[in-house]
């Protein structure tokens, strides 16, 4: 199975969903996506994939989407990809993509719909919260 991670190394988020999946086994390749940043087309792809909106992956949290005004419905889903091109952190994360689908691992237990079945059994994340199947 081929998984990819856009991650981030300082997001809790991305670190558990990181973690989760070197516990699972699965071979997987991590993007740091403020150093190597999705092409915008890519961008569009993965948000396409994921059934989302283009405002459904905008972080507000630690970024310029203040500054800029992000939250004005003038903006249009291309200004808003164009924005996340021009500021990468703009980009919520961590995005997973795997053969059984692409998804914002927000929170990090989304992450289990897109592994086999039994690959993660129980984990503990960062805060101490267990994550297991059952209680998601």
């Amino acid at each position: 199975m081929s998984i990819t991670i856009y991650h981030n190394p300082n997001c809790g988020t991305s670190r558990n969903v990181l973690a989760m999946l070197k516990q699972s086994g699965e071979s997987f390749e991590v993007i740091e996506y403020l150093k190597t940043p999705p092409t915008r087309a890519r961008l569009a792809e993965l948000i396409r994939l994921m059934g989302v909106s283009v405002r459904d992956v905008l972080r507000e949290k630690g970024t310029p989407y203040a500054e800029l005004d992000l939250g004005n419905p003038k903006w249009s889903d291309d200004d808003l990809l164009d924005f996340m091109m021009a500021h990468p952190i703009l980009i919520n994360r961590p995005i997973v993509v795997s053969p059984r689908g692409v998804a914002l691992c927000r929170p990090s237990e989304k992450l289990l719909a897109l592994l086999p079945d039994g690959a993660i059994t129980r984990f503990t994340k960062e805060d101490g919260e267990v994550v297991t199947p059952a209680s998601v």
